[in-house]
């Protein structure tokens, strides 16, 4: 993998995650952001996949939508997880 391909997977998984925590709310930061992006991608990718759906769009956008999708999903689990482990307290 070359820089151009790791700068590229950072900057989407940043717009990924940030986009997801504004829409979900709550947030983990710059490096938590990227990290739910980059997550949210593979986990959309997945998704995207086995409902047959296929990418809406081509290139880039297409790509962060899918992460933004996948990460938004994330964050919801998450959330239920604390909610759950919280409680239990």
């Amino acid at each position: 993998m070359g820089l151009e391909t790791l700068v590229l997977w950072l900057f989407i998984g940043l717009i990924a995650g940030w986009l997801a925590s504004a829409v979900v709310g709550g947030g983990y930061g710059l490096v938590g952001d990227i990290v739910v992006g980059i997550v949210g991608a593979f986990l959309g990718g997945w998704l995207f996949r086995a409902m047959g759906v296929g990418a809406p769009g081509s290139g880039i956008v297409s790509t962060i939508i899918v992460a933004f999708v996948g990460a938004v999903v994330l964050l919801l689990i998450l959330r239920a997880i604390h909610r759950t482990t919280y409680r239990r307290v």
